[in-house]
């Protein structure tokens, strides 16, 4: 391809809209435009580089059995009402209707078409273990679409459904999708850790994210040093510290904390770390006001604690409700002497002996609180947040944390679908049951966009050459010198006949101009032909992640590039 025949419409300015690296570079390397928030238009380069994504998906899916199909995006709410989704799912669900004003959804993910499909195809045992695939864009009505393809309206997804005839099947695809994804993300050139997670909407029991470490990623996630454990800090959990059997409790007693509301305000009042208090958040669900209860120096996890309450929403009350359940202003709400309000413990928190609580009034609080004798919990159960250089819960090494962006999912998620919607088979003995399924998501266009967020620089892409729009582009110093243009033509050719991905830059511009747009978009190298090109025959090639330049000579310029090639 010869830039002057391209599409390629480069910036100079970072665009005023664009926050993180990939919907800088993105934008300014004429790759996307947007079309409206949350939604964009891929451009030539950008499909080149989804094009490889999606080759590579294809090629783990196809070796691993999985068969590739492609379901409808437009879904019928009859489906999400038999699986129970329509009207739990939220308002993230693209909702739209016929000219009949029947009710349909654009498809955020496929659980309950393909769960459809399935149940009508197979009757046997013997047609599974089956793993049907699709890439396909998707969409979610994001509350708030930014950072570019990182979170969007529309996006590209790979998304492929196990059926098996038991947890034992199910184990064996959910590996070999384990280990399908951690083909994908290194053929990918990708630094990534595969991490433990929360289910969310999706339900079932067993995940794993695929985080590809970035400063910019949303998501934090904890990982040892020492083994292989690592989790997305929603899900990752420490063993709790016991009780300390020696200590004496004392006598519980009330105290005056003249406008101490913060944790850090009454530990420093009365003399204490803060650690030996129990916080005590109110929240409001679907169902019900509950007390959550962490220690002093705690946060609260959300996702651990609505996985614990079995609630569909969850958001912390507001003064009214707080003041309406338990009579006391924000600040001085504690555990003892709570009345018709469920109350969920952190294991550390039954652990401590003697803690500061409030006392449900203005301006007090206990101290000596000891649970079990001076409060009961409903429930006792995991709902911290996990921090760093806590012990890891495999080998008691310290955690370390990092940022990752998800850029894949995989799920168990056992008969959650099939009993819902029915899809069944008969076993070798004539018996009927439900089908164990599982899930596996890959963001295509978000990979694309973490590739970029992990592999840049000040002056723009590098990308692996793996999924690289080209792999290389000649550029002749001088567009009107006749010698160096049928020299640079000769390399392009040559190169693109033994499968080097090539672009020649044609263009009447200055090299300093050629230069600066090949770096931003990022071929992986650069072939200059110049005035020693003339001269002694010598070509300049610049690999664009390392820097390194060499001069080599006309004749081993095809042998040479392959082999740069095959180390970057």
């Amino acid at each position: 391809m010869r830039t002057s025949q391209m599409l390629m419409p480069t910036l100079r300015e970072v665009p005023a809209e664009a926050e993180v690296v990939s919907h800088q570079l993105l934008l300014r390397a004429g790759f996307i435009r947007k079309s409206a928030s949350g939604i964009y238009t891929y451009l030539p380069l950008a499909q080149r580089v989804l094009k490889k994504i999606k080759e590579i998906v294809r090629e783990e899916m196809d070796k691993q059995g999985g068969q590739e199909l492609l379901m409808p995006i437009v879904q019928p709410a009859e489906m999400w009402l038999e699986s129970g989704r329509w009207h739990v799912y939220g308002p993230e669900l693209f909702r739209l209707k016929d000219r009949h004003n029947r009710d349909f959804c654009l498809g955020p993910t496929h659980e309950e078409v393909i769960t459809i499909l399935v149940r009508g195809e197979v009757r046997s045992y013997k047609q599974m273990p089956l793993l049907l695939y699709q890439i396909q864009n998707k969409f979610r009505d994001e509350r708030r679409p930014r950072f570019g393809l990182m979170r969007g309206r529309e996006f590209i997804m790979k998304d492929l459904y196990s059926f098996d005839r038991d947890e034992a099947g199910l184990d064996i695809s959910y590996q070999k999708m384990y280990q399908a994804y951690t083909n994908v993300f290194n053929r990918c050139g990708l630094k990534f850790r595969p991490v433990e997670a929360d289910s969310g909407a999706i339900g079932g029991s067993d995940t794993h994210e695929f985080m590809v470490l970035a400063d910019s990623g949303e998501a934090a996630i904890l990982f040892c040093s020492q083994c292989d454990y690592a989790a997305n800090i929603e899900k990752a959990a420490v063993p709790a510290a016991g009780a300390d059997p020696t200590a004496q409790a004392l006598e519980l007693k009330e105290v005056s904390t003249p406008g101490q509301k913060t944790i850090e305000q009454v530990a420093e009042f009365l003399g204490i770390a803060p650690h030996q208090t129990i916080k005590t958040l109110l929240y409001r669900t679907d169902k019900e006001v509950v007390a959550a209860l962490v220690r002093g120096d705690r946060d609260v996890n959300e996702v651990k604690l609505l996985n614990a309450l079995g609630a569909l929403t969850i958001e912390l009350a507001d003064e009214v409700q707080v003041r309406q359940a338990t009579g006391a202003p924000a600040g001085y709400v504690g555990p003892v002497g709570l009345s018709k309000i469920r109350i969920i413990a952190d294991p550390e928190v039954m652990a401590l002996s003697n803690a500061v609580a409030g006392a449900n009034k203005a301006d007090a609080h206990y101290i000596n609180v000891n649970p079990n004798r001076d409060f009961k919990a409903d429930i006792v159960e995991d709902i911290r947040m996990v921090q760093a250089c806590e012990p890891c819960p495999k080998c008691g090494a310290e955690l370390q944390q990092a940022r990752g962006i998800e850029v894949g999912q995989i799920f168990k998620l056992g008969t959650k679908y099939s009993k819902a919607l029915g899809a069944t088979f008969l076993d070798e003995n004539g018996k009927e049951k439900p089908i164990v399924m599982g899930c596996y998501g890959i963001g295509v266009s978000r990979t694309m966009a973490a590739a970029i967020e992990q592999n840049h620089d000040q002056d723009g892409i590098i990308w692996p050459a793996s999924i690289a729009p080209y792999h290389a582009i000649v550029i002749p110093v001088s567009a009107k010198d006749e010698k160096q243009m049928q020299l640079a033509e000769s390399l392009y050719n040559k190169l693109n006949q033994i499968g080097v991905e090539t672009v020649l830059d044609d263009r009447a511009e200055r090299p300093g101009v050629k230069f600066k747009d090949a770096d931003l978009i990022g071929y992986p190298l650069r072939i200059v032909v110049g005035n020693k090109a003339m001269t002694d025959g010598l070509v300049e090639v610049r690999q664009r992640k390392s820097g390194q330049t060499d001069l080599i000579p006309l004749d081993q310029i095809p042998e040479k590039v392959k082999e740069i090639l095959a180390t970057l």
